[in-house]
């Protein structure tokens, strides 16, 4: 098993507690993405700490794209690094340190953008990585404090990010409101994430018999004749998306435009699918190419 770890109090935790669980078939690794100059230095503790433990340990440098979001970019960069990682060392799971506070700000954060089931249900217990590897949380059920004195009784510094207080970012001010506000209190938000992704589980597995039972091919089209609540059909029109169009997961407002369209009986087009309400149901086909307004 795969343990990423940046050397803050989470992660240090995590790798004493994986150490003890799994000795000689542990290996961490620590992403560096060159974003502070203390980052290198930051790095070499971890190495160190790894060392003390006996745990093989590799620093993997990347490079942050430019985006709106340096968080995000910073993510998408240590998630491809940590995947490549796992498989050029045989790794089944790389494990990070998300923690119940993590989940409870991450519940709240996506009340206030409005998602829906599936967005509610938070950061997961595991998920695909990439081919053959799988990305787990085994401390979703701990709160920080513990993982903190955990650290604090092993001896150890942890690595303070003050990016972790930059007000420009939402989790920031989220954090805040969560220290400030005694009745928001993390464990019952991060109860209420898991009951989401229990039944965000039940209605896959409903818009999952849903797909093989009333979806047929005709010709290159698929031919939908829903039958059930909207939420599933809204579930099986995405995954009917994806499957025409090879791509990304369909934005939630794009798509619940598109149902309302079809829903009463129109049209309607998204990720180059063409969604049509007819009698025998509703048509999923390849969006034709658009015109050039060139002459």
């Amino acid at each position: 098993m795969g343990v990423a770890v940046s050397g803050g109090p989470d992660s240090l935790a995590l790798l004493l507690l994986a150490a003890k669980a799994r000795p000689g078939r542990l290996r961490a690794a620590t992403v560096d993405h060159g974003l502070r100059a203390e980052s290198a230095g930051e790095a070499g503790l971890v190495a160190a700490y790894c060392a003390g433990l006996g745990v093989p340990h590799d620093i993997l440098r990347v490079e942050v794209a430019a985006g709106a979001s340096v968080q995000a970019q910073a993510r998408a960069a240590r998630y491809a690094a940590l995947g490549e990682w796992a498989q050029q060392n045989g790794l089944a799971a790389v494990a990070t340190a998300h923690h119940a506070d993590d989940q409870a700000e991450t519940l709240l954060m996506r009340l206030a953008r409005g998602s829906g089931v599936g967005g509610l249900a938070g950061i997961r217990e595991q998920r695909g990585l990439v081919d053959g590897v799988r990305l787990i949380r085994p401390l979703l059920g701990w709160r920080k404090a513990d993982l903190v004195a955990l650290v604090a009784d092993a001896g150890w510094t942890a690595i303070d990010d003050p990016t972790n207080r930059d007000d420009r970012h939402d989790r920031t001010n989220v954090r805040r409101l969560l220290s400030e506000t005694p009745w928001l209190q993390a464990e019952r938000l991060a109860r209420s994430a898991a009951a989401l992704a229990d039944a965000a589980e039940a209605l896959e597995a409903i818009a999952a018999r849903e797909r093989t039972e009333r979806v047929r091919e005709v010709g290159d089209c698929l031919l939908y004749q829903p039958s059930q609540h909207r939420e599933i059909r809204r579930r099986v029109a995405a995954a009917l998306i994806r499957e025409l169009s090879g791509g990304g997961e369909p934005r939630g407002p794009d798509l619940d435009r598109l149902l309302d369209r079809v829903e009463a009986g129109g049209s309607a087009a998204l990720g180059g699918v063409m969604v049509r309400s007819e009698a025998q149901g509703w048509r999923f086909e390849p969006a034709p190419p658009r015109r050039s307004s060139t002459p």
